[in-house]
């Protein structure tokens, strides 16, 4: 299981050249907020030259709402053991729009929630999977694209808001997949340097200080922003440990 997984990465990251990720979120005064994760595939699409304009697959621009969308599909969900059954369920809060379009070739998708309590908060690409496993449907599967990439296999991510601190914190579940995953990734070195990981958070107050040393501020110093590398996203997911200390 651990080598299909390590092999879909490889397969995934030869697919991708300067690919854009990007980690957003809004936190209001009580503690609740949005979260969105976009990616943006644009400039590999456009690796396609007049082939992809050319071709016959038609532009794909569609919003999946998992709330209906597991509304329709509850009786064969309810076939499905208890906890895919679960794992399925917590898709409620999440939309998807995708566009994926060969004529003028853009490529981005995004997923967006709304949380009450920043200790809701998952690894988006944890989301993405999930979404993958509802193979009652062809247009989800073949419109997840980004599933089973990341580490979350061999990570866990968690957010945490207490109304002065916030925090991202990255913990590694499975050393030994990762280091597997290290390994079989050091042929795509160039592909990955390519490759950003963006963090844009907004808060209710003035940050005080941010852990990443090339955090960008905004004019009223409630946001940043902060480019990573996908590489160390993937290879050191502990370095995107974040926190936010805000003044009072």
């Amino acid at each position: 299981m651990k080598k299909i997984y390590v092999l879909s990465v490889c397969i995934m990251l030869l697919l991708l050249s300067s690919c854009k990720f990007s980690e957003t979120i809004h936190v209001t005064d009580d503690g609740s907020g949005t979260m969105s994760f976009s990616f943006d595939g644009s400039q590999f699409m456009e690796m396609g030259g007049d082939n992809l304009g050319e071709s016959e697959e038609k532009t794909l621009d569609s919003i999946i709402v998992f709330k209906d969308f597991l509304e329709a599909k509850k009786d064969s969900i309810a076939t499905l053991p208890k906890e895919e059954q679960e794992q399925l369920k917590a898709l409620e809060r999440f939309k998807m729009h995708m566009l994926m379009d060969p004529n003028t070739k853009k490529m981005v998708i995004d997923v967006n929630t709304d949380f009450d309590d920043v200790n809701e908060l998952e690894d988006m690409f944890k989301v993405l999977n999930k979404a993958n496993e509802l193979k009652e449907t062809n247009e989800v599967q073949q419109t997840s694209p980004l599933a089973q990439m990341g580490t979350t296999e061999s990570s866990e991510v968690h957010y945490t808001y207490n109304g002065k601190v916030f925090k991202r914190i990255v913990k590694v579940t499975n050393p030994e997949l990762l280091e597997a995953t290290k390994d079989s990734l050091a042929d795509a070195e160039m592909i990955l340097a390519a490759s950003t990981y963006t963090l844009n958070y907004h808060f209710p107050k003035k940050i005080k200080s941010v852990s990443l040393e090339n955090a960008m501020f905004s004019q009223d110093h409630k946001s940043f922003s902060a480019e990573l590398s996908f590489k160390d996203y993937l290879t050191d997911p502990e370095s995107l440990n974040v926190e936010v200390i805000l003044e009072d």
